[in-house]
């Protein structure tokens, strides 16, 4: 084949897939969907690098870890009772309405609704009696004991939070979410800004991050009530539990989701406070601006994971494994393409980045380390839906036996590491797990999909 031919059929390959792409209804709506929330995530970037940029002009790098530390513990301790009631939500209420039982789907929401309330409550209480023990074990000050109760108020102020973005999710109002995000990310930054200008101090940071969390919070639970108004009627809430789905189906659902979660918390979500174990709280300082960063990459990902899921859940219901394969590849080659777009951007210039953080050489020595996570966010990015896939098959356990045994060989090796090779070492020990784990899942998701 002459080059000029080869050349011929590419682009009629390539003209006939944009076509295809742009026929199909479910990516349609799919990348609709994000697109509301990836509209309101930009402004959340820039706002948040915003935030992150000056309460380091105003903290400087310890006191900047410090708050990670105040702001890691109390979300360890609140997703520690977690049951990630939103997945639950969104595959039973889908399963209920698709099946036109709106009574069961009523008993779905309030089972979710009142154990996810019943479980905050416990999370708090935890919080009071090991905030003193957080100060001093992670924050190495026990004078910052009020800072980690005052943030704790963002426990109560996320109540049922996670069952109501399930219920947003199920009736796709993208939109109303991406509204609240841009709200909360709006004052959160003006009150940085506001508390930099003043030289207020670390009081004031905490409790402009703790007035977004209320936000982000009180907001969706607000739109969710009105969902369910329109939806299942008034009286909906009063629905009987009795005509929940087997209750030993749901247990189980929740339990390995919640399993699943606390795991994460150990191996992947609460990495500041290793290093506060490990190293100090100026390495987690410098740690902490090296992920908000890296978080850069994960700002479209996000959305498209909440968008993803409930139509993979719809598709395997429906048992349309042709739109489910396609959907799958579609998602796959856009979320791969951006994330490689976006990570060679921070490698170019993530050293210009970090001296936004404040002047010398201080934040720049996070550079090493986020070149390093590039790797590992990169890879869970691409492959964002490897989890979500599995829970639409009902089969949460798989996902929770990997990151079990690949979390506890990342922990033990982290106790030689990371004293060994400082913050650094801790990347690389998150990206390999990444790497090693999101392969795993989404390789045995693929293998559910009949002649995939």
């Amino acid at each position: 084949m002459t080059p000029k031919k080869w050349g011929r059929r590419v682009t009629e390959r390539a003209r006939a897939a944009w076509r295809s792409w742009k026929g199909d209804r479910l990516l349609g709506s799919v990348i609709r969907n994000t697109g509301y929330l990836f509209s309101g995530s930009m402004v959340n970037m820039v706002l948040s690098l915003v935030q992150s940029v000056v309460a380091a002009w105003l903290l400087g790098v310890a006191g900047r870890g410090e708050v990670y530390i105040i702001t890691t513990f109390t979300s360890t301790i609140n997703r520690l009772f977690s049951f990630r009631m939103g997945e639950l939500v969104v595959v039973y209420l889908g399963q209920s309405l698709a099946a036109g039982r709106k009574d069961r789907a009523a008993a779905v929401v309030k089972a979710a609704a009142l154990t996810e309330a019943a479980t905050s409550l416990l999370a708090f209480g935890l919080l009071i009696f090991l905030a003193p023990w957080g100060a001093v074990f992670f924050g190495k000050n026990a004078e910052l004991t009020p800072l980690f109760l005052l943030y704790g108020l963002i426990i109560p102020g996320n109540l049922m939070t996670e069952t109501s973005t399930g219920v947003l999710q199920v009736w796709r109002r993208y939109r109303s979410q991406a509204w609240i995000n841009v709200g909360q990310s709006v004052l959160t930054a003006g009150l940085i800004v506001a508390a930099y200008l003043a030289q207020a101090g670390m009081w004031a940071v905490v409790a402009a991050y703790l007035l977004g969390k209320m936000i982000l919070g009180i907001g969706p639970m607000v739109l969710a009530w009105q969902s369910l108004r329109v939806q299942l009627g008034e009286d909906w809430w009063k629905t009987d539990l009795s005509l929940l789905p087997p209750i030993k189906e749901l247990a189980s659902f929740a339990l390995s989701t919640n399993l699943s979660a606390t795991l994460n918390l150990v191996v992947r979500d609460n990495e500041i406070l290793w290093i506060a174990y490990f190293l100090s709280p100026y390495a987690s300082g410098l740690y902490g601006v090296a992920l908000a960063i890296i978080n850069l990459v994960m700002v479209p990902i996000t959305p498209f994971i909440n968008t993803t899921y409930p139509e993979l859940s719809r598709c395997i219901a429906e048992k349309n494994w042709p739109r489910l394969r396609r959907l799958l590849r579609q998602v796959t080659l856009i979320a791969g393409g951006f994330t490689g777009v976006v990570g060679v951007g921070l490698a170019l210039f993530g050293p210009w980045l970090l001296t936004l953080y404040g002047k010398g050489p201080g934040f720049v020595a996070a550079y090493p380390a986020l070149l390093v996570l590039l790797v590992g966010f990169g890879s869970a990015n691409t492959l964002f839906w490897n989890r979500s896939l599995l829970l639409a098959f009902n089969l949460p356990g798989y996902p929770f036996r990997v990151m079990l045994v690949c979390g506890l060989v990342k922990v033990l090796l982290a106790f030689w590491v990371v004293p060994a090779f400082g913050f650094t070492g801790e990347a690389v020990l998150l990206s390999a797990y990444f790497v090693v784990s999101v392969g795993l899942i989404a390789r045995h998701g693929l293998r559910q999909i009949p002649a995939f």
